[in-house]
């Protein structure tokens, strides 16, 4: 049997319930900022070598938690581990980012691609169980995944993109095709998550990183819809648990209230909405995650934890008059840049913790 959770704050905010504080964590919270997570991966030697080894990705997925007082773990992985494990040629070049050596542009291309078998991807499963286990009941683990529409960016693109040219001229030229694709992808992303559950994931969120470049009719048909499918699809509930669903589209405010009725107990926010207005427009029909820029970490860290409680106030007291609770996860608006100073993130944690249960004690 796993070990009972000590800290079971972050989920309770995804599923608002009351908490004594705002729990916190952060997007990319295990990497390059860390000293120790370069020295690891050095030991690795390469990225794929820290996150297909269960070992290493155990080793650096808790090396913030050694740090820093968050309310979370987050599997260490890559959005991408799917498209490889369909055999697209996965590889990352110092300085060059992902890029994979098969992108998906035509008729044939799509039509060889498949939901992977499971063992493709045991590496992160086992890598899953591994950390829960090292977690002992500490905090909860966060699983994930890429949105279809993101993976499809990459897959068509073949690494990252300024113009997303490639992946828009199959949207308008051959929509067929994309419609074909996304729906693999979602089928493939939903066994992903739930093989992750079943290994362990207390939570899963789903990374929707590049919807927030389409035109808005077609973040509805190529995005949305596909990540409904993703949602419509998931284990809900494990170890006698619910198991909360966070989606996050960077650059989606202006769908916030189509994007909180997709199925999804959690929305992450970037930093461009404004948090409380956020709230009131789905009268907390859903958890919030968000929003601080993350560029805000290289100020002072008293304009950090000023900064932190201007969010918290937006957001506000989550008990409301009526009795119901609004629930709010802390978190940056993207994640963490690699040059952050790691004592910044201290001063962000203890602003977030501090102010929050200040709040409360106020109401």
């Amino acid at each position: 049997m796993p070990a009972p959770l000590q800290n079971d704050t972050f989920l309770r905010a995804c599923l608002r319930q009351p908490t004594d504080y705002t729990p916190l964590w952060l997007m990319r919270q295990a990497g390059r900022y860390l000293p120790e997570y370069n020295a690891t991966r050095t030991r690795a030697g390469s990225f794929m070598g820290l996150a297909t080894n269960p070992d290493f990705a155990t080793e650096v997925t808790l090396q913030p938690l050694e740090r820093f007082p968050l309310d979370a773990a987050i599997l260490f992985s890559d959005i991408l581990t799917v498209p490889d494990a369909m055999g697209l040629g996965l590889t990352f070049a110092a300085g060059e980012g992902p890029r994979f050596a098969r992108p998906v542009r035509d008729e044939a291309a799509v039509a060889a691609l498949a939901v992977p078998p499971p063992d493709k991807l045991r590496y992160v499963f086992d890598a899953v169980s591994a950390i829960r286990r090292a977690l002992n009941g500490r905090v909860p683990l966060i699983g994930f995944a890429g949105s279809p529409w993101t993976l499809a960016c990459y897959m068509v693109e073949g690494a990252g993109s300024d113009d997303y040219r490639q992946v828009k001229t199959m949207l308008y030229r051959r929509p067929d095709l994309l419609h074909r694709m996304l729906a693999i992808n979602a089928d493939a992303v939903a066994a992903y998550l739930n093989a992750q559950i079943d290994a362990g994931a207390q939570a899963v969120m789903v990374f929707d990183s590049w919807g927030g470049v389409l035109e808005h009719r077609a973040f509805a048909e190529f995005s949305l819809a596909y990540t409904r499918r993703v949602l419509d699809q998931l284990k809900r509930e494990n170890e006698g648990q619910r198991v909360p669903a966070i989606v996050f589209t960077k650059g989606g405010g202006q769908w916030l209230e189509s994007i909180a009725a997709s199925g999804a107990d959690v929305v992450g926010l970037d930093w461009t909405c404004d948090l409380g207005a956020a709230r009131r427009r789905i009268d907390d029909a859903v958890a919030l995650q968000g929003n601080i820029d993350p560029m805000v970490l290289f100020s002072s860290p008293e304009a950090v934890a000023a900064e932190a409680r201007a969010v918290l106030d937006s957001f506000g007291d989550p008990r409301r008059p009526d009795g119901r609770f609004g629930g709010h996860v802390f978190n940056l608006g993207h994640g963490i840049n690699q040059h952050t100073p790691p004592e910044h993130v201290a001063a962000l944690v203890e602003a977030v913790h501090a102010h929050s249960r200040a709040l409360r004690q106020a109401g």
